[in-house]
C-alpha cells in the first residue's frame, strides 16, 4: 500500500500544519537555511519543518529520534530558553524522549506539537494566549499544556495566525488563543487563554480532521462533513457569504459529499473527499483555487486538472460518461510523478526516477514532459550511472539524450568501464557502444 501523504496549503509564513510522522524530506537543501548544517548532520535528518516568514527557522528529528531546531528564533519560538539566534543546529533537551507525532506554527510565530504519547506543548509567541496556558508571556522552552486536557491523547494540532486547535483520540476539538473573529468558536469574540472544548454543531460528532486558516477554523467529523466557524471576509468558510462565524457551522454546499481531508492557507480551504476529487474556495488572488481565474469563491468549487492537458486522457475521456480511466502501465510513483507535472508544469527527480517518468512521455507522446525528462536526466549524469542512462535513451528512442550520454561515456571512458553498469550491460548495447566508441577514435594509443 502506497504510504498516505497529508494535504497541505498555505504560504511561506503562514498557518500550516505538518504531520512530520508523514513527511519525507527528500533533498532538505533545496531550503537554504540548511546550508548551515554540515554534510555529516544533513545526512542524519529524517524529518524536517521549515517555519519563519523568511523560511528562516527549523525544527528537525534525526534518525536517532532527537530533535534539534536552528535559525533566528524569533520571539523564543526555537524553545530554547532564550531569543538569541544560532547558526548551528541546537538539540531541543527539553523534549528529550518524546516522539513528535505532528507540530504545526502560527504567525508569532508559535508552535504547538503532539507527541506520540498524545500530549502537547507550546511556545513561541503569546500575546493573544495562542499557547494556551493562561497567560499572555512568550514561551521560551515548550511548555506542557494540560488544562482540560489532562486525561485526553491529542492526535493532531493545527495553528491559525494567532489561535490553537487541537484534536483528541475520542473526536473532540479544544481551542483557545486569539478570537476577535471567532476563530475559537466559543459564541463570543473575547480571547481564550486555555483549551476549550468547541461544541456547537459538533456536539456528539467525531472529529477526524482540523485544520486552520489565518483567523478560520475547520473541522471534519466521521460522516464527512466539515463544520467551519471564523473570520469569513474572503468566503474561505464556504458558506455562501462574507460573514464571521462566531460558532461552527456546516457547509451544506457539501451536502452528499464525504470529505476526509480539509486544509487551509492563509485565506482558501482545499477539501479531498472520498472519490479522490478535491473542493477549493476562498481567497483567488493569486489563482490558488485552480478554477482559472482569480476570483474569490465563497462555496466550495471542485478542482480538475484539464483534460486538454493531456492528449492520452482527452481520448481516453471521449467517450466515458463516468470520466474515470483506470491506468496500470506504470508504477504509482510514474504517475504521481505525471499528475504533479500536469498540475505545475514542472518535475523535481532524480535522474533514476527521471527514467520511468520518460518511459511514461514516450509511451503518452508527451513530447514536452520527454524534454523536461532528458534536461534531469542530463544534470544528473555520473560515471556510476551513465550507462543506465544511455540505456534508457537508446531504449526510449531520446536521441538527443542518447548522444549526451554516449559523449559523457566517452570523456570519461576509463571510470565508466570500471563501474558494474557496464559490466552488466545489455550485449547489443555493448556492441554498438564499442563500435561507435570506435568510430571516434576512443581506443587511439
Amino acid at each position: 500500500m502506497e504510504e498516505e501523504l497529508p494535504l497541505f496549503c498555505g504560504e511561506s509564513g503562514k498557518p500550516v500544519q505538518a504531520t512530520l510522522s508523514s513527511l519525507k524530506m527528500v533533498d532538505v537543501g533545496k531550503w537554504p537555511i540548511f546550508s548551515l548544517c554540515s554534510e555529516e548532520e544533513l545526512q542524519l535528518i529524517r524529518q524536517a519543518c521549515v517555519f519563519g516568514n523568511a523560511g528562516n527557522e527549523v525544527l528537525y528529528t534525526t534518525v536517532n529520534d532527537e530533535i534539534f531546531v536552528l535559525g533566528t528564533n524569533s520571539c523564543g519560538c526555537l524553545g530554547l530558553g532564550d531569543v538569541q539566534s544560532t547558526l548551528e543546529p541546537r538539540r531541543l533537551d527539553s523534549l528529550s524522549g518524546k516522539k513528535i507525532a505532528c507540530l504545526s506554527y502560527g504567525s508569532g510565530p508559535h508552535i504547538v506539537l503532539a507527541t506520540t504519547e498524545g500530549e502537547v506543548f507550546a511556545w513561541g509567541h503569546n500575546a493573544y494566549s495562542q499557547l494556551g496556558n493562561g497567560t499572555t508571556n512568550h514561551g521560551l522552552v515548550p511548555c506542557h499544556i494540560s488544562t482540560n486536557l489532562s486525561n485526553k491523547q491529542v492526535i493532531e494540532v493545527a495553528c491559525g495566525s494567532y489561535h490553537s486547535l487541537v484534536l483528541t483520540s475520542d473526536g473532540e476539538v479544544f481551542a483557545w488563543g486569539y478570537n476577535n473573529s471567532g476563530q475559537v468558536g466559543s459564541g463570543s469574540t473575547a480571547n481564550q487563554p486555555i483549551p476549550r472544548r468547541v461544541t456547537g454543531c459538533l456536539q456528539n460528532k467525531v472529529v477526524v480532521n482540523i485544520a486552520c486558516g489565518q483567523m478560520c477554523s475547520m473541522a471534519v467529523v466521521d460522516a464527512g462533513e466539515v463544520c467551519v466557524w471564523g473570520y469569513n471576509g474572503n468566503g474561505q468558510l464556504g458558506l455562501g457569504s462574507s460573514g464571521n462565524q462566531p460558532t461552527p457551522c456546516r457547509i451544506a454546499a457539501l451536502q452528499g459529499i464525504r470529505v476526509q481531508r480539509v486544509a487551509c492557507g492563509y485565506a482558501h480551504t482545499l477539501v479531498l473527499t472520498d472519490e479522490g476529487q478535491v473542493y477549493a474556495w476562498g481567497a483567488n488572488s493569486y489563482g490558488q483555487l485552480g478554477t482559472g481565474n482569480k476570483s474569490n469563491q465563497s462555496y466550495p468549487t471542485p478542482v480538475m486538472v484539464e483534460k486538454d492537458r493531456c492528449e492520452h486522457f482527452r481520448s481516453s475521456l471521449a467517450n466515458n460518461e463516468d470520466e474515470i480511466v483506470e491506468m496500470s502501465e506504470f508504477s504509482y510513483p510514474v504517475y504521481r510523478a505525471f499528475l504533479e507535472y500536469l498540475y505545475t508544469d514542472s518535475i523535481n527527480l532524480s535522474p533514476e526516477e527521471a527514467i520511468g517518468l520518460l518511459d511514461l512521455a514516450t509511451f503518452y507522446r508527451e513530447n514536452r514532459l520527454k524534454k523536461l525528462c532528458q534536461q534531469t536526466i542530463k544534470q544528473g549524469i555520473c560515471e556510476e550511472n551513465a550507462i543506465a542512462l544511455l540505456s534508457a535513451a537508446v531504449k526510449y528512442d531520446a536521441q538527443d539524450l542518447e548522444e549526451f550520454c554516449f559523449r559523457f561515456c566517452i570523456n570519461h571512458l576509463t571510470v565508466v568501464t570500471q563501474t558494474s553498469g557496464f559490466a552488466e550491460m545489455d550485449h547489443d548495447l555493448l556492441k554498438n557502444f564499442i563500435s561507435k566508441a570506435s568510430r571516434v577514435g576512443a581506443f587511439k594509443n
